[in-house]
């Protein structure tokens, strides 16, 4: 072998994009997209069937989209964004059983809640997208300011694609945070596949912050959703599902899978002591928040708004968001610049870090 010739495993080491794993995932992709389908057509009939019997909250808000032989394909953006909320909340708990100390005698492996974490989030950003584009549709279809060719599509475009484009209503706020949560589960959700470029430190820590986009979904379906603006049991189920994610975020703090994460208080090491006290903060806030969630779901006192009260002045303006998204990214950056700077650990500690 010459001199310039580099063995094969050195090379997949180099290799900055797992492909193997990738194309795996996507081989179990087609099942799992075509189940998020068939439930997509399924919500799809279901909203159908609710705006024709006159029971729908959508069109106690908009009366014109009862006529669905005009407005349907909104209809299937509504269709497609309960869909991909579904999916997001269906990988988020696969991550976070996945993440958490294993349950004795449980017949499912960590490999596989693993695997349909990597996959159902694959789907997530599928499902977000087709959201995004049967709206952009939409938009462009109904050209409500009566542009050309042109201008429709670039102001649907900027509208639908854009951060801050969308400039009417609630919109102006839920489409801005919508936007923000999708194009951050992008590099997100795909850093799986790279973690072998970026060492597996950094992509954990970029792989937390996939709540984030999680919540971001969740505030913009209550904020924007017309099938939940109002109060009643629809609402209510939303901040129902959010109760087991609290807890089991809160199960992860409290017993995690890897022994470095667990809580323990360094009397001489400065960074020891300020992150274990940003856990002890972060249990502590978490078992707040599944207080709240616990009693507005059993009081119903969600924050739904009442169709006899016209709504009041939003709480949240797009500089607020504009402001919180900067910290976010303050915050993310530190992290991923604290882990990168780290130095590596030696010999078999190194190596089994690296396959987990």
């Amino acid at each position: 072998m010459s001199e310039t010739t580099e063995p094969a495993s050195a090379a997949r080491r180099r290799s900055r994009v797992d492909r193997a794993t990738l194309r795996a995932d996507l081989r179990r992709l087609i099942p799992d997209t075509g189940a998020a389908l068939v439930v997509t057509a399924l919500i799809f009939a279901i909203l159908c069937v609710r705006i024709e019997a006159g029971t729908s909250q959508t069109i106690m808000v908009m009366p014109f989209l009862a006529d669905l032989r005009e407005y349907w394909l909104y209809i299937v953006c509504q269709a497609f964004g309960w869909s991909a909320l579904l999916w997001a909340w269906i990988t988020i708990m696969f991550g976070l059983i996945r993440s958490s100390a294993p349950v004795s005698g449980s017949p499912i492996t960590h490999a596989r809640w693993e695997r349909w974490h990597r996959v159902t989030s694959l789907t997530t950003i599928g499902l977000m997208f087709a959201h995004m584009l049967a709206f952009f549709i939409e938009l462009v279809r109904a050209d409500e300011e009566g542009l050309g060719p042109g201008g429709r599509l670039l102001s649907a475009f900027v509208d639908v694609f854009v951060p801050g484009g969308y400039s009417t209503g609630t919109g102006q706020v839920a489409i801005l945070i919508g936007l923000i949560a999708f194009y951050l589960a992008i590099p997100l959700g795909l850093a799986y596949y790279v973690r072998s470029w970026t060492g597996p430190r950094v992509w954990r820590v970029l792989h937390r912050f996939v709540i984030v986009v999680y919540v971001l979904s969740v505030w913009h379906t209550l904020l924007y959703g017309t099938n939940v603006w109002f109060d009643g049991w629809f609402r209510t189920v939303v901040w129902l599902l959010q109760i087991p994610v609290a807890a089991l975020l809160l199960a992860r703090l409290l017993a995690p899978l890897r022994r470095e994460e667990r809580f323990r208080w360094s009397g001489e090491d400065l960074l020891g002591r300020a992150r274990a006290l940003g856990v002890a903060g972060a249990r502590l806030a978490l078992a707040g928040t599944l207080v709240l969630l616990v009693g507005v779901v059993a009081t119903g006192n969600d924050g739904g708004r009442s169709p006899d009260v016209p709504a009041g002045e939003m709480l949240v303006d797009q500089g607020m968001v504009w402001g919180g998204l900067v910290v976010l990214l303050l915050i993310l950056g530190t992290a991923v610049a604290m882990a990168w700077s780290r130095p590596p650990r030696g010999g078999a500690a190194r190596e089994r870090e690296r396959t987990r």
